[in-house]
């Protein structure tokens, strides 16, 4: 069971099937308790992780190289990337996919266009994460999710869950949508009509059974579901400024909404945050967005060593 995932790319949520996710989730929760009980993974002792970084990233990065390091291992890091690396000479990713096999036992790439993790895996001999490909995906991140819902709710399976604001550019919340969807929740979307989820995943929902309700009522949503995860309005993957200018602020989680919605619902945000949650929420006891972003490190050292047969 421990070697299904030896050697493979996590590029596409669509490819991790229920005993993958299984399997990951038991592992990181198990690495999680020997860190808590002051143990020491060696797992990746020798190895070396390539991160390359072609947008900016703080929670992704850290994680991926914490993850790398708390089990012994190494890191070589590109930051900019765009700037930096032999792409601004015209290198393609599926060439330095090819070049990253002299010196790293996998890599995790993170890019402002879809498919670029596809392209680097293509050229690749070792495996690749793919830390986020523009308004594409975002595996672990919705593996870190799932984690904390498991964790927050208690099970995965019969949950109301709402997903909000941008939801035709965040490549977080399509990821957890598909994932989740596999465990048979019943899903809100709630976005203004010009940023709506995108219609294959709604469509691709629906044929599986999955009730899905797409409204522009954050309030109403709120008050029958267990979960609420909280997307920003992404200024940079906006063309038209104006447009981005009138939807900013749509969407406000504050105290008032948590006394509005359903008695201790979660609040999710994969982060960072803009103006979305204000600071007042960190106190509610159902705030779960720190504790996410710390269960990507268990979750990402999971991956790392599920992939590379170091488990």
């Amino acid at each position: 069971m421990a070697t299904i995932l030896k050697g493979k790319d996590i590029l596409d949520v669509k490819d991790l099937k229920l005993e993958h996710l299984s399997l990951i989730m038991e592992t990181a929760a198990r690495f999680e308790a020997v860190m808590a009980a002051g143990g020491r993974l060696t797992n990746m002792a020798g190895k070396v992780l390539a991160t390359l970084f072609f947008e900016p990233s703080i929670q992704t990065r850290l994680t991926f190289e914490t993850a790398m390091l708390k089990m012994d291992g190494h890191v070589v890091s590109v930051m900019d990337a765009n700037s930096t690396s032999s792409s601004v000479k015209g290198e393609t990713l599926y060439d330095t996919g090819k070049m990253i096999d002299g010196y790293a036992d996998l890599a995790v790439i993170r890019h402002a266009r879809v498919g670029s993790s596809l392209e680097l895996a293509e050229g690749a001999g070792v495996p690749v994460i793919n830390g986020g490909d523009g308004s594409g995906q975002h595996p672990t991140q919705a593996l870190m999710d799932l984690m904390t819902i498991q964790k927050e709710r208690g099970r995965l399976n019969n949950l109301t869950v709402t997903i909000a604001g941008d939801l035709k550019n965040s490549r977080t919340a399509h990821s957890l949508a598909w994932l989740l969807g596999k465990y048979g929740p019943r899903f809100y979307f709630v976005s203004p009509p010009e940023i709506g989820m995108p219609g294959d995943i709604t469509s691709a929902l629906r044929n599986d059974f999955i009730d899905v309700v797409e409204t522009t009522d954050l309030v109403e949503a709120a008050k029958k579901s267990d979960v609420l995860y909280m997307t920003r309005i992404q200024k940079e993957r906006f063309t038209d400024e104006n447009l981005y200018n009138r939807l900013k602020g749509t969407y406000v989680v504050n105290t008032r909404l948590i006394e509005q919605s359903k008695p201790g619902i979660t609040i999710m945000h994969p982060l960072p945050r803009v103006d979305e949650i204000d600071r007042e929420v960190d106190d509610y006891e159902g705030a779960a967005y720190f504790r996410q972003a710390a269960n990507g490190v268990p979750i990402r050292m999971a991956v790392i060593a599920l992939i590379t047969g170091n488990e």
